[in-house]
């Protein structure tokens, strides 16, 4: 092996002249560059919660100073068997009572009690984020709150089943993927943009299976609910004690190939007033490629109830044709 020099060592074994005998300089801690990672890490983290109970532990994120929280629907399951608190960047704990569900989005608030003066997150837009965007995602992974990590935005409008709220196509999430390392205690936990807004709520992982059945944790698959989405149900639950979310009136399965094939159109439905029928395929929402169900099934659940969408149909006997369908609404969560 190769020796490496360290000032004078091999001399006289003084330590003069020496980096080992040179004092430590007074250094000041250097201001973060402006968009900077720490800069971004720095505004985020007072919004950032921990949320524990005795059957697990998870994120959440600070709407309001008087304790508004919003976290994942399934991160409420660590308080089974008992009560959950938050603990905030500051060191102080309190206990949180839920606000209201909404299980099929994976979206859900609770309030703390007894607290003032905390910082509210920032939130930003999910529409305007692009791919290769950088974002920091903040939480509390195994339990180690506070911690902050970093990548790019991996790809949008990526279908993926909401963590914890079953199976089944009310279940999909129309998510943003990152490559920032996000595992199990992140969920619930804020996704930034490096203006150290929020534009997504940290919801799962795509994971290898290791020894024994468990899960080896980050493999750079993480996906986030869009801010835009998050902050309606999250709206909805306060204001009003429900939550609701779009709905066109159809059962739907993969076509052969490519699209979302209409198996059947629920009489009355907004689908039906459309003059979509059984057997229709469709293979685009507005300027969105649908390749599966499932991707259909996010496109329209990622739409508020009331807007519109332009649907590109391919018909069993051939041909395609564009309708406008206006949304219905189904209530999915409340208090």
């Amino acid at each position: 092996l190769a020796a490496v020099a360290i000032g004078g060592l091999g001399g006289s074994g003084s330590s003069q002249g020496t980096a080992l005998g040179e004092p430590v300089p007074d250094a000041a801690p250097s201001e973060a560059a402006p968009g900077s990672i720490e800069q971004v890490a720095a505004a985020v983290l007072p919004s950032a919660v921990q949320i524990r109970g005795a059957a697990g532990e998870g994120s959440g994120v600070v709407l309001s100073a008087d304790g508004l929280i919003m976290t994942n629907n399934h991160v409420l399951q660590a308080g089974q068997g008992g009560g959950l608190e938050a603990v905030f960047s500051d060191g102080r704990t309190a206990p949180v009572q839920i606000v209201g569900t909404a299980p099929a989005a994976d979206i859900a608030v609770v309030r703390a009690s007894g607290v003032t003066d905390l910082r509210a997150a920032s939130l930003g837009n999910s529409d305007q984020l692009r791919q290769g965007q950088t974002v920091v995602a903040v939480g509390s992974p195994l339990g180690l709150s506070g911690t902050v990590t970093t990548g790019i935005v991996s790809a949008l409008q990526r279908p993926v089943e909401a963590g914890g709220s079953g199976a089944g196509q009310s279940s999909v999430l129309d998510a943003i993927q990152t490559d920032a390392a996000i595992n199990p205690g992140n969920s619930g936990g804020p996704l930034v943009n490096g203006r150290g807004e929020v534009i997504g709520v940290n919801t799962a992982i795509a994971s290898v299976t290791g020894s024994a059945g468990q899960e080896a944790g980050s493999i750079g698959l993480g996906f986030a609910i869009p801010i835009n989405q998050a902050r309606r149900l999250a709206t909805e639950l306060v204001d009003t004690g429900r939550a609701t979310q779009a709905v066109i009136g159809v059962g739907v399965a993969d076509a052969a190939r490519r699209g979302a094939a209409m198996a059947d159109v629920q009489p009355g439905s907004p689908a039906q007033a459309a003059g979509i029928v059984a057997g229709d395929v469709v293979v685009r929402v507005d300027d969105r490629p649908i390749e599966d169900a499932n991707a259909f099934v996010a496109a329209i659940q990622s739409r508020a109830p009331g807007q519109t969408a332009n649907l590109t149909l391919a018909s069993p006997g051939g041909g395609q044709r564009q309708v406008t369908v206006t949304l219905g609404s189904r209530v999915i969560g409340g208090r």
